[in-house]
């Protein structure tokens, strides 16, 4: 019981983030034919209660395969691309339809003793993805497979605003009249996009994105979900597919995309509403968090940078020398955790600024958050009339050589540096031009 009261408290700043913002949740017809499918449904139904604005994709690429075998059709693929004719695009639409209505059937429950007692949701689906077809592509006719056109963006705000939860399916509709078989995954990244949502939460099949230490991904940037995809060859397609499409939705101005793996139970709200997730978030905000530290962060920057003292790599700090220069640092902030820091000691009669207490918290290290807060500090330095920035280190001279910094010698100090130059420490000195870019 203590355990949950603590874990609730802690979820009030979440709870007042999420709300009112607009989440577009992608899942897979597995999702609906799995056995926790009602767990799934009570999240969402929370999240509806406490002001979050919910998008609801679905997928279908189970149910479809099912109802084909089930009238004797083949599955027929090229490029990766479901073929669909017009008898096949019968089956189509009533595998989808069946999908759709359970899920609405569901999102309806209100008996009492359940999750969903009181909740009375309002659930809305339309037309309001207009498609086209594919087309002839590399002589291949696709038929009835389509790709999304235009998403009616005011149409799905307006039930949003009247506190209904929004449900696509993946069918999409001409100004013909036509119907067409479409991605899940490409109507959840257009409807992301049009409606500039704050999230795109994608439940996914496929296996975790992990480092080779076998620990799971928590952020990455787009450039870094280039890196991952180009080494991807031995990942399911789902499991790609998902990346491309939240690499897509990223650079499209979607702000976080969330990749979860669906059997994770309430992985919806381990990701929401606990500091690290359950998932692999892509992001652009690479500068999401910083800022100018304040003498209320002393204790965390002490909490962050003390095992880096106790191993040599950061000169030891006192608290109360950290406070008398607590205006020289600035600070990366997570959910009120300082995770990362770095400082800026000018010397202007010489145009140089000492770049110092560089430090990243051990689970949020190879995500970028060192550059950031090196970028960070170049822009600072730049805007204060510094020309060069140099540093000392004893055991970063490679990550700072391939961030531009060249050997220099004790002589290439400031006096003053130089003066107070540990010679027992033997820190190898490093400098960096700083251009109009920096």
């Amino acid at each position: 019981m203590d355990h949950f009261v603590q874990w609730f408290r802690q979820t009030g700043p979440y709870i007042n983030a999420h709300r009112g913002k607009t989440f577009v949740v992608l899942f897979g017809g597995e999702a609906v034919e799995a056995d926790n499918f009602s767990s799934l449904i009570h999240d969402l139904a929370l999240l509806h209660s406490l002001g979050i604005r919910l998008v609801l994709v679905h997928g279908a690429r189970t149910q479809i395969a099912a109802r084909l075998h089930e009238a004797g059709r083949q599955l027929r693929y090229v490029n990766g691309l479901r073929l669909t004719d017009a008898d096949d695009l019968r089956y189509v639409k009533q595998a989808v339809g069946r999908v759709r209505i359970r899920i609405e059937a569901r999102l309806s429950m209100g008996l009492a003793n359940s999750p969903m007692y009181g909740a009375r949701l309002r659930v809305v689906s339309g037309n309001v993805v207009t498609a086209r077809p594919l087309g002839v592509r590399d002589g291949v006719d696709y038929g009835f497979t389509g790709e999304v056109r235009r998403i009616d963006d005011r149409a799905i705000k307006l039930s949003l605003d009247h506190e209904a939860i929004a449900l696509l399916s993946p069918l999409g509709y001409s100004p013909t009249g036509e119907i067409f078989n479409l991605s899940a995954e490409d109507v959840a990244t257009a409807t992301a996009m049009a409606l500039r949502a704050d999230k795109l939460l994608v439940l996914s099949e496929g296996a975790e994105w992990r480092d080779p230490a076998g620990q799971l991904i928590r952020e990455l940037s787009p450039s870094d979900a280039e890196r991952l995809l180009a080494a991807a060859a031995d990942r399911s397609e789902d499991t790609v597919r998902h990346l491309r499409l939240a690499l897509r939705a990223c650079r499209a101005g979607v702000r976080r995309v969330h990749l979860l793996n669906r059997r994770v139970d309430g992985a919806l709200l381990l990701e929401l509403f606990t500091r690290d997730g359950v998932g692999t978030l892509i992001t652009a905000d690479i500068y999401e968090g910083l800022r100018s530290a304040t003498i209320d962060d002393i204790g965390g920057l002490l909490e962050l940078i003390q095992p880096l003292e106790e191993d040599g790599t950061l000169v030891r700090r006192s608290r109360e020398r950290l406070e008398m220069e607590i205006g020289r640092f600035t600070v990366l902030e997570r959910d009120g955790t300082i995770i990362g820091c770095a400082a800026l000691y000018p010397y202007a009669e010489e145009h140089l600024g000492e770049l110092a207490c560089v430090a990243v918290h051990a689970n949020y290290r190879n995500s970028g958050r060192a550059d950031a807060l090196l970028h960070f500090i170049e822009r600072q330095a730049h805007g204060q009339g510094l020309q060069r920035l140099f540093v000392l280190t004893t055991r970063a001279a490679h990550w700072f050589r391939e961030r531009g910094f060249e050997p220099a010698e004790v002589a290439d100090l400031p006096v003053e540096k130089q003066t107070f130059y540990n010679w027992q420490r033997r820190s190898k000195v490093f400098l960096k031009n700083l251009t109009a870019e920096e």
